[in-house]
Parts: C-alpha cells; structure tokens; sequence
C-alpha cells in the first residue's frame, strides 16, 4: 500500500496531537507533509523538525514571521489563512485533517475538496456554517468528507453504507458536561474554572465550554444533517454520562446500532484517516467485563436552551446556522474572559439570532460576511451584558 500524503491543519491542539499519534504508530501507511498552526509555531517548528516536514503554516501573521526567521532552510512557512489553504492543496496531498478552531477552516476545507482531496474533518463549524457548498462540491469532484468527532464517526460506523431511507433516527450521545447531573447548579454564578472541569474528555477551552452549554451537541446536529443526509426531526441527544457508547443509529426496522470504545479520541482519528480499511494502531479496546452500568437520560431543554437554538438555526437553514456559531464563539469567548456570565452565552446568542436577516440560498461571500456581521453583532450586544 501507498502511503497516504497527509496534512494536518491545527497540528498542536489536542486533535492535531492525536492525529500525530496514529500516524507515528502507522509509519507505513502515512506521511505528514503539511502542518498548520495559529499561533504556537515552536511547538509546531518542532514537530515539523523532528518528522521532517518541509512546509508549515501559520495563520498568524506576527507568529508567521517569526517562524520564518529562525526556520531551517529549505523549510516553507505559509502565513495567513491563505497560507492554511495553499497548504491543503499541496500537489499529491491524499488526505486533509483539519482541527483549526471556527471557521477559520471553512476555506482550506472548501479549497480541498474542490481539489477532489477528502478532508478528516472535526471542525464542526465549517459544515455548520457552509454544509451545503461543501457537499455539494463532493458530489462534483468525489472527495470525502470523513467524521472525526467520536459521535459522527460512531454514526458513520453504524452506518455502514446503509441508505438514509433505512434510517429512522440518528441518537447522538452527550456526555453532559459537568452540569447535566448537577441540578442544584446556579448558571448565573457558574465561574470559567467550573466550566471547563469536564468529567470525561481532555478538550480546548472553547469545545469544553461548548460541552457545558451542550452547544456542541446543537453543532453536532447540524452537522450531522449534512454528513448522513438524513433530517433534523429525524434525530435526538441524550446524555451519556460514561461516554463507552459514542452513538447510535435506529433503522426503520427497529433495530438499533451502537458504536462503543474507550474515551479516547485516536479511535475516531484513526477511523477517518484509514477508512476503507481497519488496521491495527495499538489502541486498547475496551474490557466489556470491567465496564458496568451504562446509563442514558433525555437532556433538560429549560437547562440547556443551547440545544434549541441549534435545532432551529439548522430548521431554518440559510445563513442563520453560521450567524448562531459566530455569536456562540464569541460568547464563549466572552464568558472565558470573565466578561459575562455563563448564562448570558446562550441570552447572547439568541439576541443575534433575533436580529439577523437570513438568506435563504447563501452563497460563499454570503456566509463569511453572515459570519462577521454576527460577530459584530456579538461584540456590540457582549457590551450590554
């Protein structure tokens, strides 16, 4: 077998760092040829040093230059998002994985596919934000998009080429964060420290966050719409607080099909970057006789009003699903900056939602001008909080 040429967009966050992990432990089937990186270009300097990976990324320009002044020779540093582009469309890239923040990713992932390159993709905003242009031009050029996130993956495996006329309902599993179980919890007085202390899952602070709000949850279910073409109403969460089962499918015949394995993120990782097949990457499988009870329960909506507002932006469709992520990241932000209460996240993002003018049949401009009037919008409206 070829070695698969592959480039990892978000090489130092946590996922990036697993997909590293697998493709150290499968030599003979990858080869990094690409690393992209916001700011933290040392760490990403060395990672390309040791692998010896001759083009880098940075998306920041200051962090840019400053990788470039002390790279080694021969070494390319790309800056910018044009630079994450370029570098996804590198001659005889097999595969992309992006795990960049936001939608920061949404135009190297574009970029690629309309290469015919597949993307690993667990950037959840990109097919939030632009689901229907991204899919579509699969469909033109062949390229897949393959799940990286543990829920999508578990679905995917579910799946298993079976038709979205067979599937009566797609189950996401949520792990609850740290304040599903914890009723007595005030959202007012949440602190970012409580927020961030997740009982299952070694995350950035901005999808930690999303998993306390279950934000991520809401993404997750717009994202699901276009991955399986299957609709919104015909899809539900519930709260998995072992997070053993990753996530299910219900077929129309009453069978239901669950994907298990430990909490650990290279399983779903390794799926997406050697799909068709299944290898050996030295990971543990679970021990069915050490596990015990699992558990399932139905999230509470008045709780979590995050959910709702997901489920709408995808219902309505158009610009509203990129305006309702912008106005999330930024209140994420926000409240990670202890500028408003956790509670005002999900206040603030219904506000934007409010006043957006949606546009039914966006096309690219559309989306990323959508994207910056919400965060304008966010910011202006963060102020009043």
């Amino acid at each position: 077998m070829l070695k698969r040429r592959l480039v990892i967009l978000g090489c130092t966050g946590s996922i990036g760092e697993n997909a590293l992990r697998v493709a150290e432990a499968l030599p003979d089937m990858f080869e990094v040829v690409g690393l992209a990186v916001k700011t933290n270009w040392r760490r990403a300097l060395t990672t390309a040093v040791k692998l010896g990976v001759r083009d880098l990324a940075v998306e920041d320009a200051v962090a840019a230059r400053e990788c470039a002044a002390v790279a080694p020779a021969g070494m390319r540093i790309r800056s910018g998002l044009a630079g994450l582009t370029e570098l996804a469309t590198l001659d005889g890239v097999d595969l992309v994985l992006c795990a960049v923040v936001g939608m920061a990713g949404f135009r190297p992932v574009l970029a690629a596919v309309e290469r015919g390159i597949s993307v690993a993709l667990a950037t959840k905003e990109v097919l939030v934000g632009g689901g229907a242009i991204v899919t579509e031009s699969c469909r033109r050029t062949g390229a897949r998009i393959l799940p990286v996130d543990s829920e999508h993956s578990a679905i995917f495996q579910c799946l298993a080429g079976s038709e979205p006329a067979e599937v009566r309902k797609l189950i996401l599993t949520a792990s609850g964060g740290p304040f599903a179980f914890r009723p007595e919890v005030n959202f007012d007085h949440v602190t970012r420290e409580d927020a961030l202390k997740h009982p299952r899952w070694q995350m950035g602070r901005k999808v930690t966050i999303d998993s306390a709000t279950l934000m991520n949850k809401g993404l997750e279910l717009i994202e699901a719409r276009w991955l399986f073409d299957v609709p919104l109403d015909r899809m539900e969460v519930v709260l998995h607080p072992e997070s053993l089962v990753h996530s299910l499918v219900e077929f129309v015949d009453g069978s239901l099909l669950a994907q298990m394995g430990p909490t650990d993120m290279r399983f779903a990782i390794q799926h997406a970057l050697t799909w068709p097949c299944r290898v050996d990457g030295g990971l543990k499988p679970l021990e069915l006789g050490k596990l015990g009870a699992l558990h399932f329960h139905e999230p509470d909506p008045a709780r979590f009003p995050c959910l709702g507002l997901a489920r709408e932006a995808g219902r309505v469709g158009g610009t509203l699903p990129v305006v309702m992520n912008a106005a999330n990241e930024v209140a994420v932000n926000l409240f990670l900056e202890n500028r408003i209460r956790f509670s005002s996240i999900w206040q603030l993002i219904e506000s934007v939602m409010g006043l957006h003018v949606n546009q039914r049949t966006p096309a690219l401009d559309d989306i990323l001008e959508a994207d910056s009037w919400a965060r304008r919008e966010a910011e202006r409206i963060g102020k009043t909080f």
